[in-house]
């Protein structure tokens, strides 16, 4: 029986972006497979020349954002839209190799067999590129940076790997967790940093806030990682205070936000393949359509 995929695949765009780079720095929600609308957006800012010069990106936004860097347009969504129902990806060969229900070695390692990854452009240094992970003993976010950290690779890995369902990922000896656990959307460190331009990319609708639960799963399931925990059980609440400064930080025009135009029906781990694919298709308007806006708050 042939692998179930979306019934668009075909039409998702290829080709590689151009070597143009524009001052900013971009900032990717996660959200595992409601990431494929930043995937969406990328592809049509990339055909359209617009290549960031710094890109942070959270757990499925780090793994879009390496992509993205790489020069690779459509490569984030065809392994997403093709291979969704691989068991090697999602389900029983993923928990055997990896530990998980989800495996991002599969994404690091088994796809680069199928359509390789453009290593040479993502370590050339023309773009900077960080991805955030939650260090478990602290429970604070970490910035990996590619330029600087001992292994961006795992760092990626660790950003993606979402609680409860993943196993921890050691760099430095350290344990480190889905960077989303601290840190849903980073644009604080873009400010830290001193980026005069910054755009975010959501993965939820504007005016989106999550639940806010006293749950003691954390504590149960993390007893050994105390400050994680703590970390895990503040995650929605933090989301909640960060929408609200983004939501600030567009109002005053101190970054350029893109979200979705529509409610997202699309869920972690969802399997449907059609929504999925329309969400990546939505992803690629709202970035299309978005560009005129965009140009004029980058050369403002």
């Amino acid at each position: 029986m042939r692998m179930k995929r979306y019934s668009k695949y075909d039409m998702i765009p290829d080709g590689i972006a151009s070597d143009r780079i524009t001052e900013g720095c971009l900032v990717l929600e996660g959200g595992a497979f409601r990431g494929l609308y930043n995937q969406g957006v990328m592809d049509a800012w990339m055909r359209h020349g617009i290549n960031l010069s710094c890109v942070i990106g959270v757990s499925a936004g780090a793994l879009a954002g390496m992509n993205y860097v790489s020069g690779q347009i459509g490569r984030s969504a065809r392994v997403n839209l093709g291979y969704r129902h691989s068991s090697q990806y999602v389900g029983g060969k993923a928990i055997k190799n990896s530990h998980s229900i989800l495996s991002i070695d599969f994404l690091l390692d088994t796809y680069n067999t199928i359509e390789p990854f453009n290593r040479d452009r993502f370590y050339s240094g023309k773009q900077r590129y960080v991805a955030v992970a939650t260090d478990c003993t602290t429970g604070r976010a970490e910035f990996f940076d590619r330029d600087e950290c001992t292994d961006i690779m795992a760092a990626i890995k660790a950003s993606a790997s979402m609680p409860y369902i993943s196993p921890m990922v050691y760099i430095d000896g350290k344990p480190y967790l889905d960077g989303g656990c601290s840190c849903k959307i980073p644009y604080e460190w873009a400010l830290d940093e001193g980026y005069e331009k910054i755009v975010i990319v959501k993965t939820r609708e504007t005016g989106y806030r999550k639940k806010v639960t006293d749950s003691r799963l954390p504590y149960r399931v993390y007893k050994d990682y105390p400050d994680f925990a703590d970390a895990l059980f503040a995650s929605n609440d933090r989301y909640n205070r960060q929408c609200g400064e983004i939501d600030w930080l567009d109002a005053a025009g101190r970054a350029f936000v893109l979200a979705p135009s529509e409610h997202v029906k699309v869920g972690r781990i969802d399997g449907n393949m059609e929504r999925l694919g329309h969400l990546y298709r939505l992803g690629y308007y709202d970035g299309y359509r978005s560009i005129p806006a965009l140009m004029e708050y980058l050369k403002g």
